[in-house]
């Protein structure tokens, strides 16, 4: 059995070892990208449409070179020996991840797809959801929809689990769908602990970051004052103590996932440890 503690101990120890080569990575390839991407959101706001469509570009570009870090980071934790290495590593499978990842976006969307029944079915005006405006939910719906998603929401953190180690695959492994059932191997008898610690995980990211800009926000927003076209000083400072937060909490993801994903390995296959 895999022990959490073991993994994150062995997560902390390679934190704290390969500094130097995590920081050049974790600045540009993910809390550049962070802030950028934060401060183009607040000009999205009443932006004229060619606008909007150009700023929804761009962050989608800026999550791609996100993504790109995060596999630079997988790849140094999977062989630190590996060095600088690492981001020809990420370069080259960022292809496959991408696709692999678009492939489980869609199969989530397809998961949503009860909840355009349950509106259609109880009356719901669905025709303003394509211009991205949410529909009225009837009463009748309301039931129907909270019990789907108690149901969903629980499912949704057990398959997580169990594909959480996906990218190390991916990078470790060089291959591309086969990582799925690959990754839903290796967690088999693992999945209610690692689902713990993504809860985990995902409480104190969240805490931690809404409390940096809440907080700083607030401050920082009495002294300079908030701008009326969506961006200003205080949006801008306030999206760069998120954005070193969630590179943070990012970094420490990938890392984590890298080093679960060599214990899960090593403990069903111990002669390839």
């Amino acid at each position: 059995m895999v022990s959490m503690g073991t993994v994150w101990d062995r997560t902390a120890e390679f934190l704290s070892d390969n500094l130097g080569t995590l920081l050049p990575i974790a600045l540009g390839a993910i809390f550049v990208p962070a802030a950028v991407s934060g401060s183009l959101s607040g000009l999205q706001h009443g932006a004229a449409p060619g606008l909007a469509t150009a700023l929804g570009l761009a962050s989608l570009l800026l999550a791609i070179v996100t993504f790109w870090g995060q596999l630079a980071v997988t790849a140094l934790a999977l062989d630190p020996a590996i060095g600088r290495g690492a981001v020809n590593l990420a370069t080259r499978r960022l292809p496959a991840a991408l696709l692999v990842t678009l492939v489980l976006f869609v199969a989530l969307f397809l998961l949503a797809i009860p909840v355009g029944i349950i509106l259609a079915a109880s009356g719901a005006d669905l025709s303003g959801a394509a211009a991205g405006t949410m529909p009225a939910v009837p009463p009748a719906a309301g039931l129907w929809m909270l019990l789907y998603f108690l149901v969903l929401v629980p499912v949704l953190l057990w398959i997580g689990a169990r594909l959480i180690v996906v990218a190390p695959v991916i990078v470790g492994e060089q291959a591309m769908f086969g990582a799925i059932p690959r990754s839903w191997s290796l967690t088999r008898g693992s999945a209610f602990k690692i689902a713990g610690v993504l809860i985990l995980y995902g409480v104190v990211a969240t805490v931690a970051y809404l409390a940096a800009t809440t907080a700083f926000g607030a401050v920082i927003t009495l002294i300079a004052g908030r701008g009326e076209d969506g961006l200003s000083l205080a949006t801008v400072l306030t999206m760069i103590v998120g954005g070193a937060v969630s590179t943070a909490f990012t970094v420490l993801g990938a890392a984590f996932t890298a080093k679960l994903y060599l214990a899960l390995r090593a403990a069903r296959e111990p002669a390839a440890a």
